[in-house]
């Protein structure tokens, strides 16, 4: 997990909720808290594409993980139906 970075407010897609951000040569500024901008711990911090995970960690950086089922696992148990249900598709058990 060497490939995760953390959200930076210099983003491009980086946006304040509260238009409080404020760009500085230093950094970021949060005319909000007066203090320089955490996006870790911004109840107000977002992005454009959606991709800020929790802990202020760009969802750009992160690989996913696919997993492949077998078939036995993806079908599992019978539901057994009662009922109006039963009496529409006339079978009792569903797989």
């Amino acid at each position: 997990m060497a490939q995760m970075k953390t959200c930076s407010p210099k983003c491009k897609y980086f946006k304040c909720a509260k238009n409080a951000a404020v760009y500085r040569k230093d950094g970021v500024w949060c005319r909000w808290t007066e203090e320089m901008c955490n996006v870790a711990n911004c109840t107000y911090a977002f992005c454009v594409k959606r991709k800020l995970l929790p802990g202020g960690i760009c969802g750009e950086t992160v690989k996913r993980k696919t997993v492949e089922k077998q078939p036995e696992e993806i079908v599992g148990p019978a539901i057994k139906l009662r009922g109006r249900a039963l009496r529409k598709i006339g079978e009792k058990e569903i797989f």
